[in-house]
């Protein structure tokens, strides 16, 4: 165990309320996630815990501060400058300078990946045609996709970018849905609208959508196309059977980048299917030119419950492996 003292200046109390949070409520949640200790005297704190915890705590408890001149901290905020000053990034800090980290520019602002496996994610995807991006629930996997698709189009590297995702237990059954076949589409696009609309403003989006710069489609329909020029985001891809993602990656033209994403551990197909996208890891593991980046729970840039949920999960199966 080790103790580092830390004096944040200026030993404004306003910024230090802020800082702190009501009951200290900020500096029990750092405690928490960096099994620290923090005791406090006005603008005087003492860390205590293991090394490498207690380097990471100083890092975000001052960039945290230096934050409360222009900003409220709230309990997301605080979760998410963990997110930059993990313990496991502070033993294998980013080497490249500042201005070498892939930034995303989109209208809502800067969008750069948090951690070392995000900035790795969206280095690959810049110099990579086909990409996989696997991993939980909340670690960015998709958004970041999307980032990436409006950037190239905005720097007119492709010329449109189609969504695509497999629909209804990867069987694609649309029929039984009211309305035309985008109405049935819809529901299952809905976290890539999300993400577009977040970026680009909805009225954009739907314009761009009417002059068929971005397309919306299911799995199914990509069959027997050749697309050049695009950038191709296949979302949920263990939903997807092994032919349907063979189909998928063959249809990859010139120009284009492809990008699949998927969560092995929530895979809804029929028990007697296998999953393409877990069968596609093994086929394609040694190909050149194609990326691969695994995300964990550590990754994850949601409510910190679900960072924990999938710890728990990890774990869980990890030791039924085991036990087998």
């Amino acid at each position: 165990m080790t103790s580092q003292e830390l004096f944040l200046q200026p030993a404004d109390n306003d910024r230090l309320s802020n800082f702190c949070g009501q009951f200290d409520i900020h500096l029990r949640q750092i405690e928490a996630r960096l099994q620290v200790q923090i005791a406090n005297r006005g603008n005087q704190f003492r860390i205590t815990g293991t090394d490498q915890s207690v380097k990471a705590a100083c890092a975000v408890m001052q960039k945290l501060f230096d934050s409360t001149e222009k900003e409220f901290l709230t309990s997301e905020l605080i979760h998410l400058a963990m997110q930059d000053s993990s313990i496991d990034e502070m033993l294998e800090p980013i080497e490249a300078p500042e201005q070498q980290l892939v930034s995303i520019k989109t209208k809502r602002g800067l969008i750069r990946g948090r951690g070392v496996n995000q900035q790795n994610y969206l280095k690959k995807i810049t110099s990579h045609d086909i990409n996989f991006g696997v991993g939980p629930a909340g670690t960015g996997k998709t958004y970041l996709a999307v980032a990436c698709a409006i950037e190239a189009l905005q720097n007119e590297k492709v010329s449109k970018i189609i969504l695509v995702r497999p629909a209804v237990e990867a069987g694609e059954k649309l029929g039984f849905l009211p309305g035309d076949m985008a109405q049935k589409v819809d529901p299952y696009l809905r976290p890539l609208y999300d993400a577009l609309y977040e970026m680009l403003g909805f009225d954009r989006v739907e314009k761009m959508i009417d002059r068929g710069v971005i397309e919306v489609a299911p799995l199914a329909f990509m069959r027997g196309r050749t697309l050049n020029d695009a950038f191709i985001i296949l979302d949920e891809a263990q939903n997807t059977t092994v032919e349907q993602i063979k189909m998928f990656l063959t249809r990859v033209g010139f120009g284009s980048t492809a990008v699949v994403t998927g969560d092995i551990t929530q895979i809804d197909l029929p028990s007697e299917k296998m999953s393409g996208l877990r069968h596609v890891l093994d086929v394609l593991k040694d190909v050149e030119g194609i990326s691969f980046t695994f995300f964990n729970a550590r990754d994850v840039v949601r409510h910190p419950l679900v960072q924990r949920i999938v710890s728990a999960y990890e774990a869980y199966d990890k030791k039924h492996k085991t036990t087998e």
